[in-house]
């Protein structure tokens, strides 16, 4: 998932060419134990909801907005260049 993008359980599934696939997929993410080399806070519900995280719902929206904003100055940055 590209940096500051967000994808769903069910689109994660579908591109590994297992469409049925969301809850092992949720699993996977739950389980991970290094989220900041394997970013599974970019994972989120079909519905557009976070979901559940691993080290609090919290820290999944802080790390979520810090890509965010961090991707908008580099933008901003691109364009006055």
């Amino acid at each position: 998932v590209p940096y500051g993008g967000l994808i769903s359980y069910g689109q994660l599934a579908a591109r590994m060419g297992q469409p049925s696939a969301a809850r092992a997929v949720g699993s996977a993410v739950g389980a991970n134990p290094v989220a900041w080399l394997i970013p599974c806070h970019r994972v989120i519900r079909s519905e557009g909801v976070l979901g559940q995280y691993r080290w609090g719902e919290d820290r999944k929206t802080d790390l979520i907005g810090w890509e965010s904003a961090r991707l908008s100055m580099e933008r901003q940055a691109a364009w006055t260049a």
